[in-house]
């Protein structure tokens, strides 16, 4: 019997039927190499035997009887199913525990078990009508040689469901496959092998004999995923610096006198980028740089800086921001701090353009606005520096298409969402990066708590002090409007009730469902304190900047993740006057309730991103809005520094030895096609 190639198409192999073949490549699973990346889900360990239970728990079980009696019956017409009753103890006439066990709609499962059978079946047991019952268990037949199965009596693993191949089936095709595996042809491309047997590690994988050695073999193949990501990263960052760059940043005319006309002075951090920054801008590479810092922390002050070294080098300057509220607030921001140094500034959003220069001018220097500057037949004359704002809420095409519109001009992207230490490796191990871990001073403080279902008297006592006292406040709920399938209140729901609540002030709605220009009269009129409270959705998460809001309440704060409480809260605070940010809960899930209590003891965004890490795993905190990220397979594993630092390590070693990869086709040829190099 001939091993088999891991390049192989199931369709021509003896064990898979025609239609299992099909259903498998529905899914994508073309190849044996297809099928055992087809990894489990979980495990379940089988090997010991519970009690019968005498009540239904909520977990599932893994049981051992005898088949007692059966029959064939129908529910509701023309639903039929099979039962079988499972007791306790096989021939032991003391036994009386008793279990039953249907299937509906299978009819062929009365040919495999019946009276008199000896079985061991697996699922959650459930009351009803006062027996306890197990639909759809999964279950086998003990044979009397005694022969092992491959179903039970062991750890045995659980795939994602494929239509068309049952569990037990899809075990027993993977079962085979790795036995009649030639081991040679599953080794990493062009030979990299990074650790102990890759079959090894897919047999682990596949069929363990202990769970503890299912996360070392997890970790084999999360190293290679991690090893070859990083290995995209260097050579993307090499092919970058390849490029010859522009040389700005030399004078700094503009730079001193904005420096200057500034009432307050720049953090220690700011002032550590501006340098690194300048730095960059200096170098006959191009700039690649990431900007990180908490909320508040100053990073449109720190853009200023580079923009204006930009402009003054005779290049355009563009800011690209990913909502018009930001672009707007951009725009006002950079008029009002840059009004005395004569800077040509230019709007582009979706819903207006506006300058506040005259065509006679010339061209303007620095332009704001959102992804309509991609779309709205933007012409740029000379754009030496592009600036992308909350820089993972747009596309890597979305910005690629922004910087193509200069030759080689620098780049420098900024979030203020924390990442912790641990991802950025990954996340942006292709860019340099400066750290913003100072917060300007006059600064507020906020004081946070966690309130389990409050009394809406105090709430509405409480905002009316602050209203009295000139404050504003947000009141920010999870949805726009009631859902019938999401237990949580809405902003439109609620508006109207808080209209009443606080009839002698001005009640706002605003939400990303509203037009543009309705958003825009919404905002305008609460920065200028003509609305006091502002009922919305997490449309203010990101740089709605009005420093007189001191108070947000955040209803259904259970359903939100860390890192997106802290941008919210981030919205106040930012004046002179004490903060109050009000985590409203329900309090029925404790998990919920240790997380929101992290808020309550931390402002450091840093530390509540590794805390977000640790309670939600980098899956959830990365989620999909990470552009590159959704695809990985081992996203948790990013949370282990020393397993991303060695493949940085063992990537950075390779490119060492070989810059171009030309010992390695088939790699080369892989990254190629994934960044469309070719």
């Amino acid at each position: 019997m001939s091993a088999w190639n891991s390049s192989l198409p199931l369709s021509s192999l003896e064990p898979f039927t025609s239609k299992e073949a099909q259903a498998l490549a529905a899914v994508e699973i073309h190849t044996v190499g297809d099928l055992l990346d087809w990894f489990p889900r979980r495990y379940e360990d089988r090997r010991r035997f519970d009690a019968f239970p005498a009540q239904a728990s909520g977990e599932a079980v893994c049981l051992q009887g005898t088949v007692v009696d059966s029959a064939r019956k129908r529910l509701g017409g023309r639903r039929q199913f099979y039962e079988i009753v499972i007791q306790e103890g096989g021939d032991n006439i003391l036994a009386s525990n008793k279990i039953t066990c249907r299937w509906f709609n299978m009819p062929y499962v009365h040919r495999m078990v019946a009276v008199g059978h000896e079985v061991v079946v697996y699922g959650k047991p459930k009351e009803q009508g006062g027996r306890l019952l197990v639909d759809h268990p999964e279950f086998e037949v003990v044979q009397a040689d005694g022969g092992s199965s491959i179903h039970l009596e062991r750890i045995v693993p659980i795939y994602r469901n494929v239509t068309g191949v049952p569990q037990r089936r899809l075990r027993e095709l993977l079962h085979e496959t790795l036995a009649r595996l030639d081991p040679a042809s599953v080794e990493g491309p062009d030979g990299i092998n990074l650790g102990p047997s890759r079959s090894e590690a897919l047999s682990t994988v596949h069929f363990p004999d202990e769970l503890d050695r299912v996360h070392e073999a997890r970790r084999y193949f999360a190293l290679e995923e991690f090893f070859l990501l990083q290995v995209n990263v260097l050579w993307r960052r090499r092919r970058h610096l390849e490029h010859p760059g522009r040389v700005q940043g030399r004078r700094t005319g503009l730079l001193s006198a904005f420096h200057e006309s500034l009432p307050f002075d720049l953090t220690g951090a700011q002032k550590r980028s501006v340098h690194e920054i300048t730095a960059d801008l200096r170098s006959e590479r191009p700039m690649n740089r990431l900007l990180q810092g908490d909320v508040g922390s100053g990073k449109t002050f720190v853009a200023m800086c580079a923009m204006l070294l930009a402009v003054e080098s005779g290049s355009q300057a563009v800011l690209m921001a990913p909502t018009q509220i930001l672009a707007e607030q951009h725009y006002l921001t950079f008029r009002k701090w840059l009004a005395a140094l004569d800077v040509r500034l230019a709007l582009v959003t979706g819903a207006k353009k506006e300058s506040d220069h005259l065509d006679l001018e010339g061209e303007p220097q620095i332009v704001i606005g959102t992804h309509a500057l991609l779309y709205d037949n933007v012409d740029f004359h000379d754009l030496g520096l592009v600036v992308i704002d909350e820089q993972h809420k747009f596309g890597v095409a979305q910005r690629g298409r922004l910087i193509q519109q200069g030759i080689m001009p620098d780049v420098l992207v900024m979030t203020a969402t924390p990442i912790p230490r641990t991802l950025t490796l990954t996340i942006y191990g292709d860019l340099d990066v400066s750290v913003l871990d100072e917060l300007p001073a006059g600064r507020g403080r906020i004081i946070t708590g966690v309130r389990e279902k409050p009394r809406v008297t105090d709430v509405t006592r409480f905002l009316k002090e602050q209203l009295g006292k000139g404050r504003q406040a947000y009141l920010v709920y999870p949805l726009v409007e009631e859902s019938g399938a999401v237990k949580a209140a809405s902003a439109t729901g609620e508006f109207e009730k808080w209209q009443k609540r606080l009839g002698d002030y001005e009640v706002g709605l605003l939400h990303g469902q509203l037009k543009p220009e309705e958003k825009e009269e919404i905002m305008t009129r609460f920065r200028d304190n003509e609305i006091q409270v502002l009922v919305a959705t997490t449309v203010v998460e990101v740089g709605v900047d009005v420093p007189n809001a001191n108070v947000m309440v955040i209803y259904n704060a259970e359903r939100f993740g860390l890192a997106q409480l802290h941008q919210l809260r981030g919205r106040i605070g930012r004046g002179k006057h004490q903060s109050f940010c009000i985590l409203v809960t329900d309090g029925k899930n404790e998990d919920a309730l240790r997380k929101l209590r992290v808020l309550e003891e931390t402002g450091d965004g840093f530390k509540i991103a590794e805390e977000d890490l640790v309670l939600r795993g980098p899956g959830e905190v990365l989620g999909t809005a990470q552009s590159g990220m959704s695809d990985l397979r081992f996203v948790d594993f990013l949370a282990d520094t020393e397993l991303v630092r060695e493949a940085r390590a063992l990537a950075e070693d390779l490119l060492e030895r070989d810059p171009g990869l030309e010992g390695y086709p088939q790699l080369r040829a892989r990254i190629e096609e994934e960044k469309g190099e070719k």
